[in-house]
């Protein structure tokens, strides 16, 4: 997932932003994991995990953003995909041996208040974020992002957060909605929309599968 966007409050909103390379087999948001029962996401198909769970009983989710800095030994890796799947459950970042993981930004947030963890292979940074609205990227909490600076302002007080999804498909660095076409002629695209909204009597669930017109 390369976005996520926050706004703080009751509800809590959050939308998240999956780019990945297009031939990755995936599947829609079920209950896919019965060591998870009750927990909600898409799936992953290479490697099992999810990419942003929702436990629709705690009123929580967890979305991952691949992050920058040094990956984990090719020897000892694992799939970051169980991440969001630990912590939703938990209602804190896994206790695990993050050196097996390839860096990564994971966000928790529930309806009183929105955690990041930062792992850069190195060290781990948590940050409570404050009350308003965030866009995290790849970078983090980055302000002077191309995509920060952009469209935030979209996304601030009673904007309709549907609207920047109208956006046509870009490769320019600022773009919300991604689409690279690479020379060895493989995608990387923006996959899916996922739009929850977090407050303690319920949850809402809304998933855009941005490659539905190409699927006919």
């Amino acid at each position: 997932m390369c976005t996520v966007i926050v706004r703080t409050g009751r509800p809590l909103t959050l939308m998240g932003i999956r780019d990945e390379f297009a031939d990755r087999p995936w599947e829609g948001p079920a209950e896919h994991w019965p060591d998870y029962p009750g927990v909600v996401g898409g799936r992953d198909l290479k490697a099992g995990g999810t990419w942003l769970a929702v436990d629709r009983a705690a009123a929580r989710a967890a979305a991952l953003l691949n992050g920058r800095g040094t990956p984990a030994p090719e020897a000892r890796k694992v799939s970051r995909g169980d991440l969001p799947l630990r912590a939703v459950v938990s209602g804190d970042l896994p206790d695990a041996d993050l050196t097996r993981y390839d860096p990564f930004h994971l966000v928790l947030a529930d309806p009183d208040r929105v955690r990041l963890f930062s792992w850069d292979g190195h060290r781990l940074e948590t940050s409570e974020l404050p009350g308003g609205t965030h866009v995290i990227v790849n970078t983090g909490l980055d302000p002077d992002h191309e995509r920060v600076t952009t469209h935030l302002p979209r996304f601030a007080g009673d904007a309709d957060w549907h609207e920047p999804l109208r956006d046509p498909p870009s490769d320019a660095p600022e773009a919300l909605i991604v689409r690279h076409e690479l020379p060895d002629g493989r995608v990387f695209a923006s996959l899916s929309v996922t739009l929850l909204t977090l407050a303690p009597d319920g949850v809402t669930y809304e998933f855009t599968d941005m490659t539905a017109d190409q699927h006919g």
